[in-house]
């Protein structure tokens, strides 16, 4: 048994509302719209479940599939409180099903994977995010490809799942788009319109999707041991800070803290690096800030490669303050895991979760 969780994004939209047909297949979104959604009061799940299986009647032969529609919105959105809210739900139901699906818009899709691996710790079922580029309507819609690749992958670990060949030891939050599998709290949105739009970096494909499913054993998320931790709360109070040549802090952001940010992700250049000189400020601004509190976690502004500020001055002194470091999180990731430590402050920024350093 699957649950689909339908939440809105591209693949849900009323494609004759919401785009310009430019002739020659080729077609934008409504100037203005950001596309056009049926109210939630409309959507009915019996009936979206009709309609999702008369366009991909292929998903019944994967498994039994109920759906629970949550809300139908732009993904831009969704924030900590939903994504409490959908954790919450998957708690609710995790005896109830064998795997998850999560329909969900592309552009926080990441943030949303990030924000239920950290949440529901040792969950041991699948949860599959994926959604589309053009609505599942349109003629030429990625949409149908892939929702029979992520149920694909969420049912691949089911022993009474007549298309799995042999069980795979898949049990994490992922998201499946343009034929790749990828560990949720790993993924970036790369592109905005091609439709392999997302990658990981820093980490190989869980399972790349063609004519065979080649799954990357090794690379899976190994969780045996875990016991279930769900975990509701998100401090929202963090920004990301990118470190810009020639700019002083002091004026930029000013007093972060005495605003009511209570943590930074502070995004140094290369392995760690920063301006060292007192004029640029950085130094002086982050040991104010630690001072009054502020959690401050340094990573990179590179896609990929290893942390290593130590081997800087000023990334020894930034450590030497407090300031913590690790092993490469995404941007995504780590702003939600620093809302995440900021509420549950026994676990430090540094420690791994779910596969997410």
């Amino acid at each position: 048994r699957v649950l689909l969780i339908h939440t809105g994004g591209t693949l849900g939209m009323d494609p004759n509302q919401s785009y310009m047909d430019e002739g020659a297949g080729n077609v934008h979104l409504k100037e203005g719209t950001g596309g056009v959604y049926p109210t939630e009061d409309s959507l009915q799940p019996g009936e979206v479940l009709s309609d999702l299986l008369t366009a991909v009647p292929e998903l019944t032969n994967f498994a039994h599939l109920d759906v629970e529609i949550v809300f139908n919105i732009d993904s831009c959105r969704l924030g900590p409180k939903q994504w409490v809210q959908l954790a919450k739900l998957l708690d609710k139901q995790r005896q109830n099903y064998d795997a998850f699906l999560l329909v969900h818009g592309t552009d926080t899709m990441s943030f949303t994977a990030a924000a239920l691996s950290l949440m529901l710790q040792g969950f041991k079922k699948p949860i599959v995010l994926t959604g589309s580029q053009l609505p599942l309507a349109m003629p030429r819609s990625d949409a149908r490809q892939n929702l029979i690749d992520a149920i694909t992958c969420a049912t691949a670990g089911c022993l009474a799942n007549p298309m799995s060949r042999y069980p795979v030891h898949f049990e994490e939050v992922a998201i499946c788009f343009g034929g790749r599998l990828m560990r949720g709290n790993r993924a970036r949105k790369i592109h905005s319109s091609v439709y392999n739009a997302f990658d990981t970096p820093n980490y190989p494909h869980l399972a790349k999707l063609g004519v065979e499913v080649e799954w990357d054993h090794d690379s899976l998320l190994t969780a045996q041991n875990d016991v279930y931790q769900p975990r509701f709360k998100l401090n929202p109070n963090v920004i990301r800070v990118p470190i810009v040549p020639g700019v002083d802090p002091r004026k930029a952001y000013g007093d972060l803290y005495e605003r009511g940010v209570r943590g930074i992700v502070l995004e140094a250049f290369g392995v760690g690096n920063m301006p060292d000189n007192k004029s640029h400020g950085w130094l002086p601004w982050l040991k104010q800030q630690r001072k009054k509190g502020l959690l401050v976690y340094l990573c990179s502004q590179c896609n990929a490669g290893n942390l290593h500020p130590e081997l800087y001055r000023s990334g020894s002194v930034a450590l030497n303050m407090g300031v913590e470091s690790g092993r490469q999180m995404t941007p995504e990731c780590a702003v939600i895991k620093m809302m995440f430590c900021l509420e549950y402050k026994d676990i430090p920024m540094s420690q791994p979760i779910a596969g997410e350093l």
